[in-house]
């Protein structure tokens, strides 16, 4: 590509000082005609070369001129404005990519500039409700602080838990799926605090320490296996509808799996969760197409569940039940719910029921690493 080549022959004029259309051809592998060409192109483009003729001669830059670019090509520009669509809400960054649209030579401008607009986000899903792809009101703080290396104090609220505070050495920033979190250091050891849920960042004036050898994959690796383990702390056993699976792995992902189909066509699942009441109500979002078999727990709080939805929901208006009462099922052995029209399945279609749910499902899981911590 023309444009990469003229970026290689502006860097080689930096690196030489003068040079040969001989030279730039051997560079380049390309012809001295071309070569020639080039050198041409980037003096028509504004780029300060000269051209000096007899013994001793070569193109040069005009004064020694200097351009900030390091070698990019043209689709690793257009790369690096794509990518930083997204976050150029920063002042920061928007100043930075003026400055690098500058920079690069007139031929890429266009193209850098083209990149840079081809890219909106949209931060509302299809109900019209915020996506927590952002850090939160406190984001450019906790990333200021890592870069800075500065110890903070940070107020945080944990999910249904009053809020509190640690001073902590701030070691880097993760996006997990669209979230933001910060890895820090305390004195139990490693801890990663969503910035969501961060409700105040204070610098303290001292410098972070460091651990020695730390390695910010590596730390994130044991906090995500720490989490992995606490997401999987319980199991809960059902028999479900084969329309159920679909709705059912999309929300639990590998913490869901089937077994063996069984004679009244349902088909044996192991649902892996924190807790039995976070697993009953996911599974209690399938309705009939899913029946847990185990732990007694499970079962126990699934009827509770059940008793209060039938109280709050089971009698219309006027204080009428809704037709249909108790009814057989088609299959021997199992009762039909209340109001289920005779001849439709327990459970049909797609689930869950409305657009988009999907993704999350009806009861989402908190976040595994929400303030957790991986002691030292």
């Amino acid at each position: 590509m023309k444009a990469d080549r003229l970026v290689a022959t502006l860097l080689f004029l930096q690196a030489r000082g003068r040079v040969t259309v001989r030279q730039v051809a051997e560079e380049l592998e390309v012809s001295e005609r071309t070569a020639r060409r080039d050198l041409e192109a980037l003096s028509a483009a504004g780029v300060p070369v000269y051209s000096q003729r007899g013994r001793g001669g070569g193109w040069s830059l005009v004064g020694g001129a200097r351009t900030d670019l390091t070698g990019f090509t043209q689709r690793e520009i257009g790369a690096l404005f794509l990518a930083a669509g997204p976050l150029s809400a920063s002042p920061e960054l928007r100043a930075a990519l003026r400055k690098l649209v500058q920079a690069v030579p007139a031929p890429m401008r266009t193209h850098a500039e083209a990149a840079s607009k081809a890219l909106v986000v949209d931060g509302l899903d299809w109900s019209r409700a915020a996506v927590r792809t952002a850090g939160g009101p406190h984001h450019h703080a906790l990333e200021q602080a890592v870069l800075d290396r500065v110890r903070i104090t940070v107020g945080y609220a944990d999910e249904g838990a009053p809020g509190q505070e640690r001073t902590v050495d701030p070691l880097g920033l993760v996006c997990k799926a669209g979230r933001w979190y910060t890895v820090a250091a305390d004195g139990e050891g490693l801890r990663s605090f969503l910035h969501t849920r961060v409700t105040s960042v204070t610098v303290t004036g001292e410098p972070a320490r460091r651990p020695e050898g730390f390695d910010l994959a590596e730390a994130w690796h044991e906090l995500a296996a720490e989490a992995e383990r606490r997401l999987r702390a319980t199991t809960v056993r059902a028999a479900a509808e084969p329309a159920a699976v679909p709705g059912l792995r999309e929300l639990l992902g590998d913490r869901l799996r089937t077994g063996e189909s069984r004679p009244d066509g349902r088909c044996d699942i192991e649902a892996y969760g924190p807790s039995v009441e976070t697993l009953v109500a996911q599974l209690a979002g399938a309705g009939a197409g899913v029946e847990v078999l185990g732990p007694p727990e499970a079962r126990a709080r699934l009827a509770r569940l059940g008793q209060e939805l039938a109280a709050a929901h089971g009698r219309g208006p006027a204080g009428a039940m809704p037709a249909g009462g108790e009814s057989a099922d088609h299959r021997p052995g199992r009762a039909r719910p209340a109001g289920l029209p005779v001849g439709e399945r327990p459970y049909e279609g797609r689930w869950p029921h409305s657009p988009g749910a999907a993704a999350t499902g009806p009861f989402p899981l908190p976040s595994p690493v929400d303030g957790a911590g991986v002691r030292a």
